[in-house]
């Protein structure tokens, strides 16, 4: 799903850079871009927390390591 997403914003990215949208339509595509990020981002987190699980040991401390 997050691969999905980056293609979307790498499309919209495209579409925004080529300078030939009207106002209103970019302004369409940026918010389309928000949220695709938004929804990104707590994919992102979430997995960081499934791995911060994963790392948890017997003892109840958490080993936090560099993704």
């Amino acid at each position: 799903m997050i691969d999905e997403d980056i293609k979307k914003l790498e499309e919209l990215a495209k579409k925004m850079e080529s300078g030939q949208l009207p106002l209103e339509e970019s302004l369409k595509i940026f918010g389309q871009g928000i949220e695709l990020i938004r929804r990104c981002s707590k994919t992102l987190e979430e997995a960081e927390l499934k791995v911060k699980e994963i790392l948890e040991r017997g003892d109840g401390s958490v080993v936090e390591k560099p993704l």
